[in-house]
């Protein structure tokens, strides 16, 4: 177990180092990443057809229907199915324990449009005082 977790220590010491840098540049991550999906998911899709070319049982499993449902099953009991179609909104949700747009009462849908409303007040009073702070920094630079 120690050397698991010297590797896992290695791993997440190195992920963020190179996730520190790529940060920085966005357009070249970006190719980075899609590059690293494309080609998990390449091997994933290449394992699956050694699979149905060389065992009778992965024949059925690996068909194209098999592959659906396979899919779907895994999907369904991850509980991935509709964030996967749909976007992680539903995982963020779960994890603050939100309700659904259709279960949330009256009250909770005001409280939100409340916090919403402070939200916005507070922005306009920090654009206020960014303004001012701009023109006293224009007068000094004026003046000097």
């Amino acid at each position: 177990m120690k050397i698991f977790d010297s590797i896992y220590y290695l791993f997440d010491k190195m992920e963020d180092h190179i996730r520190a840098r790529l940060a920085r540049h966005p357009f070249i991550y970006t190719f980075i990443g899609g590059a690293g999906v494309v080609l998990f998911w390449r091997g994933v899709w290449h394992i699956a057809d050694v699979f149905e070319k060389n065992s009778q049982l992965g024949a059925y499993i690996f068909s194209p229907l098999g592959s659906v449902v396979l899919g779907v099953l895994i999907l369904l009991s991850t509980g991935l199915f509709v964030s996967v179609f749909i976007g992680d909104s539903i995982i963020m949700s779960g994890i603050k324990h939100d309700k659904k747009i259709i279960e949330k009462t009256i009250e909770d849908v005001d409280s939100e449009k409340s916090d919403i409303e402070k939200i916005l007040v507070a922005v306009v009073d920090m654009k206020k005082e960014l303004e001012i702070l701009e023109h006293k920094a224009r007068n000094k630079c004026d003046l000097g």
